[in-house]
């Protein structure tokens, strides 16, 4: 599956929406947009929109886990392994990939 300049650029700028606050919503509309004209676009929103999800999930129990301290360990583990997932996301998109992200639910 080569994806064209133009598809690359729209993976990486869904990964971005990641690092920028709109972690679901940004990829979920470019995802819905182009989902049936690019099978490489399709293929990465699913896979981004998992990540999230499944991110979102983690950092939610690891907050919840701080009441008992075991939290203010695993919440900026979870945080960094998201910053450090993300940008290996975003290399692999440039290169016309989509990243298989680890550790994730495989929701959609």
């Amino acid at each position: 599956m080569a994806a064209s300049q133009d598809e690359k650029t729209l993976a990486i700028v869904m990964h971005i929406f990641g690092l920028i606050g709109l972690a679901i919503i940004g990829p979920l509309i470019i995802w819905i947009m182009k989902k049936d004209q690019s099978p490489y676009l399709d293929a990465q929103g699913r896979e981004l929109l998992n990540f999230q999800i499944s991110f979102m999930v983690y950092g939610f129990i690891a907050f919840l886990l701080m009441f008992i301290f075991i939290g203010v360990i695993l919440f900026p583990v979870v945080i960094v392994a998201a910053l450090i997932l993300t940008i290996m996301g975003i290399v692999r998109a440039t290169e016309g990939q989509v990243y298989r992200f680890p550790f994730i639910f495989r929701l959609l």
